[in-house]
Protein backbone atom coordinates (compact mmCIF):
# COMPACT_ATOMS: atom_id res chain seq x y z
CA UNK A 1 0.00 0.00 0.00
CA UNK A 2 1.53 3.48 -0.85
CA UNK A 3 2.26 6.01 2.04
CA UNK A 4 -0.75 8.47 2.82
CA UNK A 5 -0.35 12.22 1.06
CA UNK A 6 -0.24 13.25 4.80
CA UNK A 7 2.81 11.09 5.37
CA UNK A 8 4.49 12.07 1.96
CA UNK A 9 4.07 15.76 3.50
CA UNK A 10 5.17 15.33 6.97
CA UNK A 11 8.58 13.30 5.29
CA UNK A 12 9.53 16.01 2.64
CA UNK A 13 9.14 18.80 5.49
CA UNK A 14 11.15 16.78 7.77
CA UNK A 15 13.62 16.54 4.42
CA UNK A 16 13.76 20.06 3.82
CA UNK A 17 14.32 20.61 7.39
CA UNK A 18 17.15 18.40 7.39
CA UNK A 19 18.62 19.81 4.12
CA UNK A 20 18.68 23.26 5.90
CA UNK A 21 20.80 22.00 8.77
CA UNK A 22 23.01 20.88 5.74
CA UNK A 23 25.78 19.31 8.31
CA UNK A 24 27.09 15.96 8.06
CA UNK A 25 25.35 14.86 11.66
CA UNK A 26 23.18 17.04 13.73
CA UNK A 27 21.06 16.27 16.95
CA UNK A 28 17.49 16.60 17.49
CA UNK A 29 15.09 16.92 20.69
CA UNK A 30 11.66 16.17 19.83
CA UNK A 31 9.25 17.49 23.01
CA UNK A 32 5.93 17.17 24.13
CA UNK A 33 4.14 18.40 27.12
CA UNK A 34 0.57 19.04 28.93
CA UNK A 35 -0.51 22.14 27.21
CA UNK A 36 -2.63 24.34 28.86
CA UNK A 37 -5.90 24.57 26.63
CA UNK A 38 -8.86 26.78 26.50
CA UNK A 39 -11.84 26.77 28.15
CA UNK A 40 -13.71 24.79 25.80
CA UNK A 41 -16.14 27.78 24.21
CA UNK A 42 -17.70 28.22 20.83
CA UNK A 43 -17.20 31.68 21.31
CA UNK A 44 -14.00 33.89 20.23
CA UNK A 45 -12.06 34.96 23.07
CA UNK A 46 -10.41 38.21 22.82
CA UNK A 47 -6.97 38.76 21.29
CA UNK A 48 -5.34 39.07 24.25
CA UNK A 49 -6.80 36.30 26.18
CA UNK A 50 -5.65 34.17 23.43
CA UNK A 51 -2.15 35.44 23.45
CA UNK A 52 -2.30 35.12 27.14
CA UNK A 53 -2.84 31.46 27.20
CA UNK A 54 -0.52 30.77 24.16
CA UNK A 55 2.23 32.71 26.25
CA UNK A 56 1.31 30.32 29.07
CA UNK A 57 2.44 27.35 26.32
CA UNK A 58 5.38 29.01 24.97
CA UNK A 59 7.20 29.83 28.34
CA UNK A 60 6.61 26.12 29.34
CA UNK A 61 8.51 25.76 25.68
CA UNK A 62 10.96 27.97 25.92
CA UNK A 63 12.23 26.28 28.63
CA UNK A 64 12.31 22.66 26.88
CA UNK A 65 14.29 25.26 23.61
CA UNK A 66 16.49 26.21 26.48
CA UNK A 67 17.07 22.61 28.02
CA UNK A 68 17.42 21.38 24.36
CA UNK A 69 20.18 24.02 23.00
CA UNK A 70 22.12 23.52 26.49
CA UNK A 71 22.31 19.80 25.84
CA UNK A 72 23.90 20.51 22.06
CA UNK A 73 20.50 19.62 20.20
CA UNK A 74 20.36 22.18 16.63
CA UNK A 75 16.79 21.29 16.36
CA UNK A 76 13.81 20.94 18.24
CA UNK A 77 10.41 19.86 17.32
CA UNK A 78 7.47 20.95 19.68
CA UNK A 79 3.95 19.13 20.06
CA UNK A 80 1.24 19.85 17.29
CA UNK A 81 -1.18 22.28 18.52
CA UNK A 82 1.22 22.78 21.43
CA UNK A 83 0.85 26.33 21.58
CA UNK A 84 -3.17 26.75 21.57
CA UNK A 85 -4.48 23.21 21.97
CA UNK A 86 -7.41 21.92 20.13
CA UNK A 87 -10.28 22.57 21.73
CA UNK A 88 -12.09 24.99 19.04
CA UNK A 89 -14.81 25.75 16.36
CA UNK A 90 -13.76 27.49 13.39
CA UNK A 91 -14.66 30.60 14.54
CA UNK A 92 -13.23 30.31 18.45
CA UNK A 93 -9.77 29.35 16.87
CA UNK A 94 -9.69 32.92 14.88
CA UNK A 95 -7.89 35.09 17.58
CA UNK A 96 -5.07 32.51 17.88
CA UNK A 97 -4.19 32.47 14.65
CA UNK A 98 -1.82 34.91 12.41
CA UNK A 99 -1.11 35.46 9.04
CA UNK A 100 2.29 33.87 8.35
CA UNK A 101 4.18 34.94 5.14
CA UNK A 102 5.97 32.51 2.92
CA UNK A 103 9.38 32.12 4.03
CA UNK A 104 11.10 33.70 0.50
CA UNK A 105 10.17 37.04 2.16
CA UNK A 106 13.73 36.17 4.04
CA UNK A 107 11.84 37.41 7.51
CA UNK A 108 13.27 37.24 11.34
CA UNK A 109 10.38 38.10 13.00
CA UNK A 110 12.62 38.56 16.06
CA UNK A 111 14.40 41.13 14.88
CA UNK A 112 11.89 42.89 12.43
CA UNK A 113 8.73 42.63 14.20
CA UNK A 114 6.30 44.82 12.58
CA UNK A 115 7.47 44.44 9.21
CA UNK A 116 4.04 42.66 8.32
CA UNK A 117 0.83 42.49 10.19
CA UNK A 118 1.25 41.92 14.26
CA UNK A 119 2.89 38.66 14.95
CA UNK A 120 3.56 37.98 18.84
CA UNK A 121 3.63 34.22 18.51
CA UNK A 122 6.16 33.97 15.14
CA UNK A 123 7.89 36.79 17.31
CA UNK A 124 8.88 35.10 20.02
CA UNK A 125 9.37 31.50 18.82
CA UNK A 126 12.12 33.39 16.44
CA UNK A 127 13.52 34.75 19.55
CA UNK A 128 13.42 31.67 21.08
CA UNK A 129 15.88 30.36 18.02
CA UNK A 130 17.79 32.81 18.07
CA UNK A 131 18.65 33.69 21.26
CA UNK A 132 19.67 29.55 21.68
CA UNK A 133 21.51 29.08 18.20
CA UNK A 134 18.51 26.21 17.72
CA UNK A 135 16.11 25.11 15.03
CA UNK A 136 13.00 25.62 16.08
CA UNK A 137 9.64 23.60 14.43
CA UNK A 138 6.38 24.76 16.13
CA UNK A 139 2.87 24.22 14.88
CA UNK A 140 0.42 27.06 14.85
CA UNK A 141 -2.27 28.31 13.04
CA UNK A 142 -2.28 30.60 9.73
CA UNK A 143 -4.99 33.00 8.41
CA UNK A 144 -4.95 34.13 4.93
CA UNK A 145 -7.47 36.39 3.48
CA UNK A 146 -9.24 35.16 0.38
CA UNK A 147 -12.79 36.74 -2.06
CA UNK A 148 -15.86 35.30 -2.85
CA UNK A 149 -14.04 35.64 -6.73
CA UNK A 150 -12.24 32.23 -5.35
CA UNK A 151 -15.07 29.14 -5.57
CA UNK A 152 -13.24 27.71 -2.61
CA UNK A 153 -13.41 30.63 -0.62
CA UNK A 154 -15.33 30.29 3.03
CA UNK A 155 -17.94 31.63 3.45
CA UNK A 156 -16.59 34.09 6.16
CA UNK A 157 -13.88 35.34 3.43
CA UNK A 158 -10.38 33.07 4.84
CA UNK A 159 -8.62 30.35 5.20
CA UNK A 160 -7.06 28.85 8.39
CA UNK A 161 -4.78 26.62 8.04
CA UNK A 162 -3.27 24.10 10.38
CA UNK A 163 0.74 25.25 10.24
CA UNK A 164 3.60 24.56 10.84
CA UNK A 165 7.18 26.77 10.73
CA UNK A 166 10.54 26.63 11.31
CA UNK A 167 12.49 29.26 12.28
CA UNK A 168 16.45 29.01 11.96
CA UNK A 169 19.21 29.31 14.56
CA UNK A 170 19.15 33.18 13.53
CA UNK A 171 15.05 33.43 14.07
CA UNK A 172 14.78 33.22 10.32
CA UNK A 173 11.37 31.80 9.36
CA UNK A 174 12.67 29.21 6.92
CA UNK A 175 9.95 26.84 6.29
CA UNK A 176 6.19 26.98 6.75
CA UNK A 177 3.80 24.31 5.81
CA UNK A 178 -0.20 24.08 5.72
CA UNK A 179 -1.17 20.72 6.84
Amino acid sequence: MPPSPALLHAAVFALTVLQALASDTFIAAVYEHAVILPDATDEPVSPDDALALMNKNMDVLEEAIKEAAKQGAHIIVTPEDGVYGWRFTREAIYPYLEDIPDPAVNWIPCTDPTRFAPAPVQERLSCMARNNSIYVVANIGDKKLCNSSDPSCPSDGRYQYNTDVVFDPEGKLVARYHK
